[in-house]
């Protein structure tokens, strides 16, 4: 969940490695830090508690020269945001310095037998152990940077993205990475580092993406060279990358959220451009083509993703089982590879994961696989871990993702469930053509109706100062929107700090009724559909207990503006797609309670964007 930047080349590393840390704060952000050969021949690492910004300032007066230098932003696993336990690491000579993003599982037991053999530790995290066995092993043993790291990753459990320096090599970089991501940006005799694309494409679009137990070696005026950890050296698969710079700025927009929620319309056209054909009357998944007999043939569907990705896959479930008659069940990752699952052949698992990096989906995805279950991915970060695992799948190319709390990924997925749950159903015969086609011609107006949703926005910041004094909210839905309920609730959670749930409607006499009271909000997804006079009876009942109500309703709606203290109107669609509508709106509302109470939307504290760890 860390932020790793590294740069080797011509020119200054401090200003390179300083916005690429700014590029990658939002996957982590208590504290931060640079290690730099400089141009006196020391290695200088300078390292604080704080932002990037409080890092900047600390350097003011240091010696930032050099041209080969590494650099770290860090969301906390092992002790607490210190500037002490702030990475780079030196190792216990200063000779070596490392940065690390994962999580050594096994540290303690090599600190404890390191210490046995004098080595004196100064910070209290797992990243300093894995420095001070690799200058161990080089200094008992004798041997090269790039030998004893190798020799060291055997020992060591767990997972890792590093970056190693050598005062005593000012050339060269050693990086290394096993479920945790690393790309490697290739230039004009420069290569540049990364936790993802975002700090490199600046300066190059060549990039290589590692693999699992690969080490990049790269040293001034040699070509990359990567290796595994048994020194067979590999062959490089280079890819260009195609993230316009743009994406990654915040575009005159207050924060990225509010970007982010305002790209929605654009972002989904593009994830249906070329899926979607121009009459919108037929959808085409190059997965499902190439790999029909093992989809058509699944006896039945395991969704496994984590947060935000596990509500778009409650929607799946029932777009996947209403059009397409196959049993789906929805599994949060974390929980699906420790209970010894019953899942093989016949099974499809569908892995969802925004970043590719999940560590607990990854680690789903392995398990399935070992038991000869079918995977499909569907990601939006290209190259990354899962792609690369699965069968097959599909990418919901929404742009890159800044803000920690997910808006655009979270619509991209239901689309690409949408479409996929289309697909099959045609595929299947279980659907008929008269739905199908209306179907897919109302998907491929969902960006023009967010857009309506969209000019709602000034009207929910206002709305939103009202509910900033709440210590609780309820968010309340059925059959498609109860997933509607549950993403609010978290949004609402993530950036506000405000405690929230999401239930289903019904389920509110069954325990949360006694909650309400009138300074308990709650958000009812009321919108016309096969229950709404239901949820209009869920409305009434909480209205009897003075309980403050904001209704999402569709336009037109008489009944329910009588009844709810805020409505918010919403433009009409197939229920089945109501998720892509009514999601906006609590999007924004979330957004501007946060930002009506001062708090950090882009990054929430304790939260981190690519949960790389377990």
């Amino acid at each position: 969940m860390c932020g790793i930047v590294g740069y080797l080349g011509k020119r200054d590393a401090y200003p390179i490695l300083i916005k690429g840390l700014k590029r990658l704060e939002y996957r982590g952000y208590d504290s931060a830090g640079v290690a730099l050969h400089s141009e006196a021949g020391n290695l200088n690492v300078f390292k604080t508690k704080g932002k990037v910004a409080d890092l900047e300032a600390f350097c003011a007066d240091k010696d930032v020269s050099g041209t080969v230098g590494i650099a770290h932003t860090r969301w906390a696993t092992h002790g607490e945001p210190s500037s002490l336990n702030a990475h780079p690491h030196y190792s216990e000579s200063k000779n070596l310095a490392i940065i690390h993003n994962g999580i050594i599982e096994n540290y303690a037991e090599i600190k404890n037998k390191l210490k046995e053999k004098g080595v004196e530790f100064r910070s209290d995290t797992d990243t300093e152990v894995m420095v001070q066995l690799v200058e161990y092993i080089m200094l008992k043993k004798k041997l090269d940077l790039l030998t004893s790291v190798q020799l060291a990753l055997h020992q060591v459990i767990g997972a890792y993205a590093i970056a190693i320096l050598d005062k005593r090599d000012p050339n060269q970089i050693i990086a290394a990475r096993k479920q945790s991501p690393l790309v490697v940006g290739i230039g004009d005799d420069e290569f540049f580092l990364g936790s993802d694309a975002s700090p490199i494409v600046e300066y190059t679009d060549q990039v290589v993406y590692l693999d699992d137990g690969n080490i990049a070696v790269m040293r001034r005026g040699e070509e990359l060279k990567v290796v595994n950890m048994y020194n067979d050296e590999l062959n490089l698969e280079i890819k260009t990358v195609d993230i316009n710079l743009g994406q990654i700025e915040k575009g005159g927009y207050p924060h990225f959220m509010l970007k982010e929620i305002f790209e929605q319309p654009e972002c989904l056209t593009t994830c249906m451009r070329g899926r979607i054909n121009t009459e919108a009357n037929h959808v085409t998944l190059s997965a499902v083509i190439d790999y029909k007999k093992q989809l058509l043939g699944a006896k039945r569907i395991i969704i496994v993703a984590c947060g935000t990705s596990w509500h778009a896959g409650l929607i799946g479930k029932q777009m996947i089982e209403n059009l397409c008659r196959i049993p789906v069940e929805v599994e949060y990752a974390s929980e699906f590879r420790y209970r010894n699952p019953v899942v093989g052949e016949g099974d499809v698992v569908v892995a969802i994961s925004q970043s590719g990096e999940t560590a607990d989906t990854l680690a789903a995805v392995e398990l399935a696989k070992k038991q000869g279950a079918f995977i499909y991915g569907i990601c939006n970060a290209i190259g990354s871990s899962i792609p690369r695992a699965t069968n097959t799948g599909s990418y919901i190319h929404v742009g890159p993702e800044i803000g920690v709390a997910s808006t655009k990924a979270f619509t991209g997925q239901v689309t690409v469930l949408t479409m996929l749950a289309l697909a099959l159903a045609e595929e299947r015969g279980t659907i008929a053509q008269k739905d199908y086609l209306e179907i897919v011609k109302g998907l491929n107006e969902i960006p023009d109706k967010m857009r309506e949703v969209l000019k709602l926005n000034s009207r929910i910041a206002d709305l939103s100062r009202t509910f900033t004094y709440a210590r609780n909210f309820l968010y309340l839905g059925r059959g498609f929107s109860y997933p509607v309920a549950l993403e609010g609730a978290l949004k609402l959670k993530e950036i506000s700090y405000i405690h929230a749930e999401g239930y289903p409607a019904a389920e509110m006499k069954h325990g949360p009724i006694a909650l309400i009271d009138s300074d308990m909000p709650v958000v009812a997804i009321a919108t016309h559909n096969a229950m709404y006079e239901k949820v209009v009876s869920n409305i009434q009942e909480i209205k009897a207990r003075k309980g403050r109500v904001i209704a999402l309703v569709t336009r037109g709606d008489e009944t329910i503006s009588k009844i709810a203290d805020e409505v918010i109107e919403l433009p009409e669609v197939l229920e089945c797609l109501e998720p892509l509508i009514a999601t906006i709106p609590l999007q924004m509302l979330a957004y501007h309670i946060a930002v009506c109470k001062g708090k950090n939307v882009d990054q929430p504290r304790n939260l981190a964007k690519s949960v790389t760890v377990e």
